[in-house]
């Protein structure tokens, strides 16, 4: 009788290749950054006499493009994904499934008239150069898919750049993208990013052309003319504004698959992010104060092993209105109690902080005007001394009634700021340590920095200004006897 043949080891995973039609993108993409130099040579090879040899330059971004293709491959085996690329220096990336965060998908408008998507994988990797990030540019949209709900395997099979009004049936959608949304686009802050853009150029082009201006020159000058051209500014940053914000955003869409949340995004560029809700750590509501004015929020995950330099991956509801910020940040965390409780303040120490912080900060402007005036100056210099002084009172005030904390739900929440504020929420689940630092001033006033520490976006959620006690307490329903081990014997 003879014994049955034991099965060999299993085929090794053959490395699969890019598609084809790849040919098509990375050449277009060469091209455009070789631009600059395409046109140097065209121009230089017309006025040396070489004319349309010059076109000849225009091969090495599409050889570049070939060459990227013939030598990526990738594969999925024995629980890892491995990406290889590169020709005369090889790269091998490789790492475990379990540390896949997100999973996004991206079509631009080339790769969407080609079917094609490119797939890029969040593992919490802190290395920052593209060389070493695992993308694959470009894949077909099927394919794409597939391998999205293979790393994610709560991932919903959908294709990417679905359409939000084509939201498949058994998704729960939490938000979608309306057109009032573009009323918070010029409180976003790219409204200040274009202003001092165009300062910026301004001031480049008068340092290259050598403007002068004289006395009489400023003397002719109206100052109607002057207001129109700063509205038109104005009026031209905003748009700006509004149309980048409309291409980003534009058929936005939250909803949830089983253990996945999913954020579809943009107008020509489809942008379909998916997070694995056992590595989301908690929310945190951006409140900054320009948006604050106009009465919106933003909204972005904390997730594990997502460090901030991927935080576009941690994107959950650009700027909008307040209330669907709220609704949001409730539905990501399964509660509204972090997002609706009120907050412990910190004290009469803590507010007597932020107020002599702020008057400290506008007292050498202060001085400078009185200065002035005591040296001859106009009269008008001292109302200019009390602007740093109103400006500094408003802001100790906006952050003093900031400031606050609590543990509601299984969640540590703390707020704090004034210009760039925002409300965090961590799972307690997910803090690994506090960390509370005291400087000599604020040991006299019994105050502590506060920070709860985790794996996820910056690493940590800060807080200023904690009476010691409630430091502690905190940090004790949260974790309890993390920090009272230590406190025993004090």
């Amino acid at each position: 009788m003879s014994l049955p043949v034991p099965p060999g080891p299993p085929a090794p995973v053959a490395w699969q290749r890019l598609d084809p039609r790849m040919l098509l993108v990375h050449p277009i993409k060469e091209v455009g950054r070789f631009l600059p130099v395409v046109i140097g040579l065209l121009v230089a090879g017309g006025a040396a006499g070489t004319g349309p040899w010059a076109l000849l330059s225009v091969g090495v971004p599409v050889a570049l493009g070939v060459v990227r293709y013939l030598t990526t491959t990738y594969r999925i085996a024995d629980g890892r994904v491995e990406l290889q690329r590169g020709l005369l220096q090889r790269h091998t990336l490789s790492t475990p499934l379990d540390r896949v965060r997100t999973v996004d998908l991206t079509a631009s408008p080339v790769h969407r008239l080609l079917g094609l998507a490119t797939l890029a994988i969040g593992t919490g990797s802190v290395a920052s150069d593209n060389d070493e990030r695992l993308v694959l540019d470009a894949l077909p949209r099927e394919e794409a898919a597939r391998l999205r709900s293979r790393l994610l395997p709560t991932v919903v099979p959908a294709e990417v750049g679905v359409p939000a009004d084509q939201v498949l049936p058994q998704e729960q959608v939490v938000a979608r993208f309306a057109p009032r949304w573009l009323w918070y686009a010029p409180f976003s802050g790219t409204v200040l990013v274009g202003l001092g853009a165009i300062l910026g150029t301004a001031a480049q082009l008068n340092e290259s052309i050598h403007i002068r201006v004289s006395e009489e020159d400023l003397a002719a000058i109206d100052l109607t003319l002057v207001a129109g051209f700063a509205l038109a500014a104005i009026l031209l940053v905003v748009a700006l504004a509004v149309g980048g914000y409309l291409v980003t955003n534009g058929g936005f869409a939250l909803s949830r698959y089983g253990a996945a949340w999913h954020v579809r995004r943009g107008l020509l560029t489809r942008r379909e992010t998916s997070i694995d809700v056992a590595r989301l750590a908690g929310a945190s509501i951006g409140e900054p104060a320009a948006l604050r004015v106009a009465r919106g929020r933003r909204v972005n995950a904390i997730v594990t092993g997502l460090t901030g330099d991927q935080a576009g991956s941690a994107m959950l509801l650009p700027p909008a209105p307040r209330t669907t910020g709220y609704a949001v940040a409730a539905a990501v965390l399964d509660t509204p109690a972090p997002v609706a409780a009120p907050l412990l303040p910190h004290g009469r120490a803590a507010t007597t902080r932020r107020y002599s912080r702020a008057l400290l900060g506008a007292l050498p402007f202060t001085v400078a005007a009185v200065a002035g005036v005591l040296a001859g100056g106009p009269v008008w210099l001292a109302g200019v001394a009390l602007l740093p002084l109103g400006v500094a009172l408003a802001l100790a005030t906006d952050r003093a009634r900031a400031l606050g904390h609590a543990y509601v739900d299984g969640y540590v929440v703390m707020r704090s700021g004034s210009v760039q504020r925002s409300r965090d929420a961590l799972a307690a689940g997910h803090v690994i340590g506090w960390n509370q630092r005291a400087t000599w001033f604020q040991r006299r006033a019994g105050l502590v920095a506060l920070a709860a520490t985790t794996a996820g976006g910056k690493g940590q959620v800060r807080l200023p200004d904690v009476p010691t006690d409630a430091a502690i307490a905190l940090a004790e329903a949260a974790t309890p006897g993390l920090v009272g081990q230590f406190l025993e014997e004090r």
